[in-house]
Formats: structure tokens, C-alpha cells, sequence
């Protein structure tokens, strides 16, 4: 699929919202000691930095990412000396081996053509003992922001099977992180769903973002001739569900694993 990730300012508008949400929840539960050396891998926009040089107090923190565009933003929104960041790879992370403390991957390893060779590669930089954790949105049921644009746009372009997240993505399904983590060798391994509420003050407020062209919906939509577009539009301001003040509250579930190497 052609989904692109170069303007960390769409994407933040888009997605970065909730990853700050759900990565907050995240840290929390994975319960990782402050201090020491951090590695973020698919560090984004920076959501899961920021908030582990807020909360967790690292020696030092290194976020990787495939985009170039992510990773100026990130340079140009994270400035602390203790941060540094690097476009690479998941899959083969430019980082020695056994010299982590604690490695985080959130919302990213689904996107890797082999995931369990980026979970290999996690394992590989962390030293002995020290914790990982990864999460991934639950794209086939649980991330109901998503789920409802691509039922919708399945009812107006039978062509957008071939760009449903919930398809694409079989790690995403319940318990498919964690069989992955346990075949890589992680110990100690635990999983757990965790949620937040996205909301939306309105429609536009909700699909606007859609616009912005940056992630595997923006992407297709991109794709699309105008007036396909606004059907899906105008068919998803029909299925989304309303309150009183014509506030849209949906949840977002993401699946994630912990453990040690």
C-alpha cells in the first residue's frame, strides 16, 4: 500500500491526538523504572518520547523512524538535550546490541513487512533484564474512529478491501502481538487490552483530519475522485453516532505485550 508519513503536522492533527492518549495509558501500565537508556522504535510525531521525558525521567532516549518528515518534525518539537533522533528502521535497528534498558514501539510494528523481525532486533539492542513493550490499535473491532471510515468506504468502493487496516494487519487481532512476542524469545511476556475515548465535537471535526493525507486513510482518500470522496463522507455522517450536542465519543482500543529480553 502507498500510505504516506511525511507531514508530522497532518498527522498530529489526524492520529497524534489519541496516540498521546492511549500512550500515556500505555507507559502506565507497562511500569517501566525511571532513568537509564530508552529506545523508541517508530517514534513518529514523538508522542511516546515526550511523554517518557515528562514522566520517566531518562538518562537518554533515541527515537527511530522510516520518515524523514516525522523525524524533522520531531527534531524541531523535541529539543532536549537527553533526546536524540535518527531515521531507520525497525526491522534493522542501527543501535549496538545489549545496550537498552528499556525499548517502546507504539502504533508501528504492524506497519513493518516482518514484524517479528522487529521484535528480534528489540530484543537484540536491549540488554539482558531490561523491559519492552509494544501496542498496536485494534483495527478490526476496536478502534471505532477507524472501523466506522472503512465501513463506510467498503459501502461505496469494494476497492478499499485492499486498504482496511483491519484486513492489512493480522498482528493487530486479539492475541496475534503476543504469539509474536512469545515465537521472538520475549520473557516474561504479559498482554493486556487498553482503551481511551476519542471525541469529536462535530462531524467536520471528525473528518477533517481524514483530509490531511497522511496515514493509510488520508492516503486512499487521496486516491479517490472527488465525488467518491464525498460519498463516503456523506455515508459516514449517517453512521456515526450523535448525543445531544452533536458530539461524536467513540473508543479506541489497542492491543499490547510486555515483557524482558
Amino acid at each position: 500500500m502507498n500510505d504516506s508519513w511525511h507531514n508530522g503536522m497532518a498527522y498530529e492533527r489526524f492520529m497524534g491526538r489519541w496516540s498521546v492518549q492511549i500512550g500515556r495509558r500505555f507507559l502506565e501500565w507497562l511500569a517501566a523504572p525511571p532513568g537509564g537508556s530508552w529506545l523508541d522504535v517508530g517514534c513518529g510525531t514523538g508522542a511516546l518520547t515526550r511523554l517518557i521525558i515528562e514522566k520517566y525521567m531518562p538518562n537518554e532516549i533515541t527515537g527511530i523512524d522510516q520518515s524523514a518528515g516525522f523525524i524533522a518534525h520531531v527534531q524541531n518539537s523535541i529539543i532536549d538535550p537527553r533526546a536524540h533522533f535518527k531515521v531507520g528502521l525497525a526491522q534493522s535497528l542501527d543501535v549496538d546490541s545489549n545496550s537498552i534498558d528499556t525499548v517502546v514501539s507504539g502504533l508501528v510494528i504492524n506497519f513493518v513487512p516482518q514484524p517479528g523481525e522487529a521484535i528480534l532486533e528489540m530484543l537484540r539492542v536491549t540488554k539482558p533484564g531490561g523491559r519492552i513493550g509494544i501496542f498496536v490499535w485494534d483495527y478490526a473491532a476496536g478502534m471505532k474512529m477507524l472501523r466506522y471510515f472503512w465501513d463506510a468506504a467498503l459501502e461505496v468502493d469494494p476497492g478499499a478491501v485492499e486498504h482496511d487496516e483491519g484486513l492489512r494487519f493480522p498482528i493487530c487481532r486479539e492475541g496475534q502481538l503476543e504469539a509474536a512476542a512469545r515465537a521472538a524469545g520475549l520473557k516474561q511476556v504479559e498482554a493486556a487490552p487498553i482503551g481511551v475515548e476519542t471525541v469529536f465535537q462535530n462531524f467536520d471535526d471528525y473528518w477533517q483530519p481524514f483530509l490531511g493525507k497522511v496515514g493509510a486513510p488520508p492516503s486512499y482518500l487521496a486516491a479517490l475522485e472527488p465525488e467518491a470522496s464525498q460519498r463516503i463522507a456523506d455515508r459516514l455522517r449517517e453512521m456515526l453516532p450523535y448525543d445531544e450536542q452533536g458530539t461524536i465519543r467513540l473508543p479506541a482500543r489497542a492491543w499490547t505485550v510486555k515483557g524482558t529480553a
